[in-house]
């Protein structure tokens, strides 16, 4: 009988699979067109779902932009959800914005920084 764990791993692999599919083709809100799904954390009781994104942006008004994008598109994707998913609830949904892609392109503009210091 497989694991507990391992049945989150599973569906959180698949609510990742499907948001991406359901923002692609389903969402029409322009403020969600550069949004990408990097990760989803589910609980262990299967009841909420944290979906994190990450934007080809750098601007924090398009990462507030997408955010309320997002949390408007919220019971459209959860309502496709359920018709997706074989599971008897679906769980709630909570985006947030990936902090490891931000975190991953501050560290490449401090070596690019170093990189230039000893050039000079």
């Amino acid at each position: 009988m497989p694991s507990k764990q391992y049945r989150v791993e599973r569906l959180a692999q698949q609510i990742q699979r499907e948001v991406d599919d359901i923002l692609l083709k389903r969402v029409r809100d322009p403020r969600v067109q550069d949004v990408t799904i990097t990760g989803v954390d589910v609980t262990g009781d299967l009841q909420q779902a944290t979906i994190y994104y990450s934007l080809l942006s750098e601007y924090a008004s398009d990462g507030q932009k997408a955010q309320a994008g997002l949390e408007k598109a919220t019971g459209l994707v959860r309502h496709e959800l359920s018709s997706r998913l074989n599971i008897f609830k679906t769980p709630q949904l909570t985006f947030k914005r990936d902090p490891a892609i931000a975190y991953g392109n501050r560290i490449d503009q401090l070596l690019n920084q170093l990189k230039r210091d000893n050039q000079l």
